[in-house]
């Protein structure tokens, strides 16, 4: 009897971690697609500078002409979301000091 319960438990769990990578991928992008908005006055983004409009940020020394959200190697268009603004998007057409080209 007591086999019986574990060899249930175990092909359940077996079962369970097989299904995990589609179910993960799924929860992840609803995940993503509510995310706030990163608050230009958060303690992050004035650490960076970021800035929703990167025309506002061509006084920046680090600014560089063509440099934005969208085609900087951190941001995730898919999703909008930037790893340097854990649990938020950014606009794609925003910019920070922290902007890396695309390869």
């Amino acid at each position: 009897m007591v086999n019986q319960d574990r060899r249930k438990f175990v092909k359940r769990g077996l079962f369970g971690l097989a299904a995990l990578p589609f179910g993960m991928g799924a929860l992840t992008q609803q995940a993503f697609a509510a995310l706030p908005m990163l608050d230009v006055n958060a303690p992050n983004a004035k650490a960076l500078a970021y800035t929703p409009d990167a025309a506002s940020a061509a006084s920046h020394a680090a600014f560089k002409a063509g440099s934005n959200c969208s085609n900087c190697n951190f941001f995730n268009s898919a999703t909008g979301a930037c790893p340097l603004f854990a649990g938020h998007a950014v606009e794609a057409n925003g910019w920070c000091q922290a902007w890396v080209k695309k390869p």
